[in-house]
């Protein structure tokens, strides 16, 4: 798999999640970044660094769709997005929690971006893919259902993120976007359920894909 020139991600896209880590969804998508070298193929390892020792355990799952841009673009309409989406990925945002939210003063990149942090499948061709908003999305943590729901509920469709991402800043080729999780991740769960080396993590989501990837600790 290539490394992405960006991956652009999005967060409170699902009300439910959004209430579980005590938020609200906003009027505007909330938009962080990805580094792109933290990119890993299906079923490479999940690893832990040890600077993820620094906050005690945090290191959690977050099932999502991604989608790719097929071409250069910038102030795309929400009528013309499906035309620069070159094709769709099942998505896994591991994120460090502490370090998200504390320990790199309450900015998401570093949280987000440690090395495999951003394991996805193949691309399935956009034309393969009948509506990206009535795809079942589940997460399974070593056999058990920890995330289950449609992207038909997320706040902003993949027609709007596109639109509204491609506004002022061009979207170069092979940019992939993030969608945002739904409710379940081990971060709102009491008590909270974190990866420890040895989990599977599995999602998957409707034609799109399987995504799984063992943990292991650096």
């Amino acid at each position: 798999m290539r490394i992405p020139p960006a991956i652009l991600a999005i967060g409170r896209n699902y009300a439910d999640h959004a209430a579980e880590m005590g938020g609200k969804t906003d009027e505007r998508p909330m938009v962080f970044m990805k580094n792109p070298a933290c990119v890993c193929r299906n079923g490479d390892a999940i690893v832990i660094p040890s600077i993820c020792r620094e906050g005690g355990p945090q290191v959690d799952y977050e099932g999502e769709l991604a989608f790719e841009i097929a071409r250069d673009c910038r102030d795309v309409s929400a009528a013309d997005a499906m035309s620069v989406i070159a094709g769709y990925r099942v998505a896994n945002d591991v994120s460090a929690r502490w370090w998200q939210k504390t320990g790199s003063g309450g900015q998401f990149c570093r949280g987000k971006s440690f090395d495999t942090f951003c394991p996805m499948t193949d691309l399935v061709a956009h034309g393969a893919i009948d509506d990206p908003q009535d795809l079942e999305i589940e997460t399974f943590l070593n056999g058990e259902r920890v995330q289950h729901a449609n992207t038909r509920l997320m706040v902003f469709p993949v027609r709007s993120l596109v639109a509204e991402l491609s506004r002022g800043m061009t979207l170069l080729e092979g940019t992939i976007v993030l969608t945002g999780t739904p409710a379940g991740v081990g971060a709102g769960r009491t008590p909270p359920l974190f990866l420890k080396g040895g989990d599977t993590v599995e999602v998957r989501i409707g034609k799109v894909g399987h995504l799984v990837n063992r943990v292991r600790e650096e």
